[in-house]
């Protein structure tokens, strides 16, 4: 597979490591939209959101609770913001399901 998110999580492209464990692994994005910007990954690889299935259920949840506590380890009392890109049209340009955790700073709405 030549995906890029499946070789940063086996260690053949180099990253800034957040967080792993058996389900998921989070590293620093190289181009941050905030002060905190991080990706969160399933091990596994799943093309998108859309592409998750019923079996996917506690992965997705697993993945949401990781974004949390490293929110909390980063120091993002003051609140923060989880986005999943989905499809071309919601913005995804990695074809590997992932959450940005963006903290540090006031987010402003609509997004862009």
């Amino acid at each position: 597979m030549n995906c890029t998110f499946c070789k940063i999580i086996e260690g053949k492209i180099p990253s800034t490591s957040v967080f792993q464990d058996e389900l998921g692994f989070a590293f620093a994005d190289i181009n941050p939209k905030a002060p905190v910007h991080v990706l969160v990954v399933p091990r596994e690889h799943i093309g998108s959101l859309a592409a998750a299935d019923k079996d996917n259920r506690a992965l997705l949840g697993h993945l949401l609770w990781a974004a949390a506590e490293i929110a909390r380890k980063k120091g993002l009392a003051n609140g923060y913001r989880i986005v999943v890109n989905t499809g071309q049209d919601g913005g995804q340009t990695m074809d590997h399901l992932h959450l940005h955790l963006l903290g540090g700073r006031m987010m402003t709405w609509p997004p862009g």
